[in-house]
């Protein structure tokens, strides 16, 4: 009687078996392991479920701030300009009002002549 799982039969299933698991291995390593080394060696970040390497932005590009300027210290820089332009702002209407009076002034002499 021939038995279905000799000897033989065993070590080509067990054969099969490992170079289908060894294979896996190096896909794994291949397609998953190594663009998240490359993407880190060039110091970007690599995401394992999406399998994208992204550039990280640096915050004071977006803000616009200078570096190492708190949040707080831009918004108090930005209020002292606000503060400045509505000075000039002022000043200006000031001198406009001034002006117009100035003006009115001179246009009443002329007309009580």
């Amino acid at each position: 009687m021939k038995r279905f799982l000799t000897i033989r039969r065993l070590s080509i299933i067990f054969f099969a078996l490992f170079a289908v698991t060894l294979a896996g291995v190096f896909v794994l390593q291949r397609f998953w392991v190594d663009p998240g080394e490359r993407c880190a060696a060039k110091g970007h970040w690599y995401s394992m479920e999406t399998r994208e390497c992204g550039v990280p932005i640096y915050i004071p590009d977006i803000t616009k701030r200078p570096e190492g300027m708190s949040r707080a210290e831009a918004s108090a820089e930005g209020n002292r300009d606000l503060v400045k332009l509505e000075d000039e702002i002022a000043a200006d209407k000031r001198a406009r009002t001034a002006a117009t009076e100035a003006e009115r002034k001179r246009v009443q002499a002329l007309q009580s002549q």
